[in-house]
């Protein structure tokens, strides 16, 4: 027995380093993401801006003394890279939170483990249905679903457009998402789109009958959910059959000075409701603290690296609040029990909170891109909105 004490003691302390940040401690403060780092369409930005912001706190003397060891895990736009991903940062890194991630299917992917292993999440950038559906997830920004709601408001009541329709790219299960956007849209305003075609396709090497279709139906503005090289190829077809009259209502994914530059002919205006301050403002007062961090760090100045920002910034307050030890359990308690916090650079405050489902981010800042000017502009004085029904 005597050999065997100094062994179970020895293996008691294993035990103990190894489950780090989850029981907490003294040492660092492990916290996680799962990125698309790599794949066919990547998001490397918002994971890189939390790692800035965590790093310029350890530069500053840590949280409560300890450091924040940051992981960011790529996921490779692969379902099971995705879920070897967070368990290599939830099970075998012990984190005690996921903050600033940024992937195309991670939520959807990772939600029910999150829930199993009681850890919460923190998206810098929500993409899927289930990034604002889990009560485990809760990210930094709008999303796509009342980013299109928010680009119907803008169109109908502020540029009183009429006969609006849709062109859809749907991936894996989000056409149900999307059309409780344009659902909502219809209970605020009482009106309907003229046309949907929910068939567009992602990556496609042609529009032109899309286009074709959308413009003999009478549309006067289209709304889609593109990423930037599908937009340019649609913009670029109307074009081509000469349509030069119709507005764009876009979402945020086409919001970057790329995509700006690539634009001659914007038609009758693209329309984008930008979930954080516009970052194309550069003086603007809201972003100065996130910019110089940027710069300084040369990360790319997006809304990526915006969501990423504030995911981390969020969660630093409230890492900061707790007394006692920071423990997977006392961060999630932590984050339940938050009180909202607002920052210039959205228009809603965020708070995690208790909810089942975390989708209270729904103000965007309206900005244009016009034809000829290669630059987006403000387009509004102040945040959209959505109507609390």
């Amino acid at each position: 027995m005597r050999k065997i004490l100094p062994v179970l003691a020895a293996a008691a302390l294993l035990a103990a380093g190894c489950a780090g940040s989850e029981a907490g401690g003294s040492g660092p403060i492990v916290v996680g993401s799962v990125n698309a780092l790599s794949g066919a369409a990547t998001f490397p930005e918002a994971s890189r801006a939390a790692k800035a912001v965590f790093d310029a706190a350890n530069a500053a003397g840590g949280v409560n003394g300890r450091t924040i060891e940051y992981k960011a895990i790529d996921d490779k736009g692969d379902p099971a890279a995705a879920a070897a991903a967070a368990r290599e940062v939830v099970g075998g890194d012990h984190a005690v939170a996921l903050v600033g991630s940024s992937s195309l299917i991670e939520c959807e992917i990772n939600a029910k483990y999150y829930e199993q292993q009681k850890i919460l999440s923190v998206p810098g950038i929500g993409v899927d249905p289930a990034c604002f559906s889990s009560p485990n997830i809760a990210p930094a920004n709008v999303g796509p679903f009342h980013d299109m709601t928010l680009t119907l408001l803008y169109g109908s009541e502020t540029l009183k457009l009429d006969n609006i329709c849709a062109l859809l790219e749907i991936a894996g299960n989000t056409l149900p998402a999307y059309q409780a956007a344009i659902d909502e849209w219809t209970k605020v305003t009482g009106k309907k789109l003229k046309y949907v075609d929910a068939t567009v396709p992602y990556g496609g090497s042609d529009y032109t009958s899309y286009i074709v279709k959308a413009r003999a139906a009478g549309c006067r503005a289209i709304t889609v959910n593109p990423v930037e090289p599908d937009s340019i190829g649609q913009l670029k077809a109307a074009q081509a059959q000469g349509w030069n009259d119709v507005t764009w209502l876009l979402l945020t994914s086409v919001y970057s000075e790329n995509y700006a530059k690539a634009i001659s002919n914007a038609g009758a205006g693209v329309y984008v409701p930008a979930e954080f301050y516009p970052f194309t403002d550069a003086g603007a007062p809201a972003n100065r603290q996130w910019r110089e961090l940027m710069v300084k760090n040369g990360i790319p100045l997006t809304s990526f690296s915006q969501g990423g920002y504030l995911a981390a910034k969020y969660f630093l307050d409230v890492l900061r609040g707790i007394k006692g030890d920071i423990t997977r359990e006392s961060v999630t308690k932590a984050l339940r029990g938050m009180q909202p916090i607002s920052d210039p650079m959205v228009g809603t405050p965020y708070v995690f909170g208790p909810a089942q489902a975390h989708h209270d981010n729904t103000a965007g800042w309206p900005i244009k891109l016009a034809t000829g000017t290669n630059k987006w502009e403000p387009a509004a004085q102040d945040w959209l909105r959505i109507p609390k029904q």
